[in-house]
């Protein structure tokens, strides 16, 4: 049965969405560490195309991040060991989130920490914050030397993770996982269990790009995150394993750079897209998708809630 479609009451009357307790004006989010804390890209994009902007990652003390080169463009993608660089909380208190706030989108801070208590303590300075509408738990970035990933490949650890932020917000907690591990369903239910509200699926895939001139790799590490349009099928693939698990929201985010690949993260079962490395090849790309999804649902007379989970197994015979 078709779900009702709204009236035309904003500028995409069909993308209006519900991603747990947040009520978006699209399911387009813009994902932490590729757009800044969003005033760099004012005069770049449409900010009345994103239903949130994941602000950049921040920690209680300051982070230098990986030494250069942290960059290198690879077939359809790019690698990036970048290593959460942020100024600490208190700056971001301060000097950063008062000028994100002018933007008129809603915010999510996305928390890293190198132990639970870093997370906690975090999660209890920005509860207070009600400009942020919700708490991102990044325990997946591949690119530093700490704690991740035994935050992103335990799903006991996770769990003692989640749970310690859970307790420390009221605010909607999103648990975003890491694509680095063999079976990420349990880490997905670990993570459900100790009260995650939504989950983000989810972080770079490790990659690595070595200079034939040099034998040496092209960037300060020897693996990096690999992400952009090469990563689409296999996070596409993780969606739906997990929204086949799991029975909360999911943001789908990896490699979405046109309007098919936004609606087919939403027929595997996201509810939310993550919109990433598109930001740095097209700043304004996500107009043209958030129209192409609008025009899509009216063309065939849908609302954005007959997409989600819609897929309807494998081929048969087609050509």
């Amino acid at each position: 049965m078709k779900a009702m479609v709204p009236e035309a009451t904003s500028r995409f009357p069909l993308l209006k969405t519900k991603l747990g307790p947040l009520e978006l004006e699209t399911p387009l989010i813009a994902a932490s560490g590729t757009f800044g804390y969003g005033s760099e890209f004012e005069n770049l994009t449409d900010l009345d195309c994103f239903g949130a902007v994941t602000l950049k990652a921040v920690s209680i003390e300051p982070r230098t991040g990986n030494p250069y080169p942290r960059i290198v463009e690879t077939p359809s993608g790019m690698l990036n060991c970048i290593g959460l660089e942020n100024p600490g909380i208190d700056v971001f208190l301060n000097e950063i989130l008062p000028e994100s706030i002018k933007l008129g989108v809603p915010l999510i801070a996305n928390l890293v920490g190198d132990r639970i208590e870093d997370y906690v303590s975090l999660a209890r300075v920005l509860d207070e914050q009600d400009s942020l509408v919700a708490l991102e738990i990044n325990g997946s970035c591949p690119n530093v030397d700490h704690g991740f990933m035994s935050f992103a490949a335990d799903p006991v650890i996770l769990g003692e993770l989640v749970s310690g932020v859970r307790a420390a917000t009221s605010k909607p907690v999103i648990s975003k996982l890491s694509p680095n591990v063999t079976d990420i369903i349990p880490l997905a239910r670990s993570a459900v269990n100790a009260g995650s509200d939504i989950l983000n699926l989810g972080n770079t895939f490790l990659g690595m790009s070595i200079s034939t001139d040099t034998w040496k790799s092209r960037l300060s590490r020897d693996y990096a995150g690999l992400s952009g349009r090469a990563i689409r099928p296999l996070a596409l693939r993780i969606v739906h394993q997990v929204a086949s698990s799991v029975d909360i929201p999911i943001i789908g985010t990896g490699g979405i750079y046109e309007t098919a690949d936004a609606v087919e993260f939403l027929i595997a079962g996201a509810t939310g897209l993550g919109a990433g490395t598109v930001n740095f090849i097209q700043p304004n790309r996500v107009r043209e998708i958030c129209d192409g999804i609008n025009d899509y649902l009216a063309e065939r007379n849908l609302a954005i809630q007959d997409l989600i989970g819609a897929y309807r197994g494998p081929a048969e015979g087609e050509m």
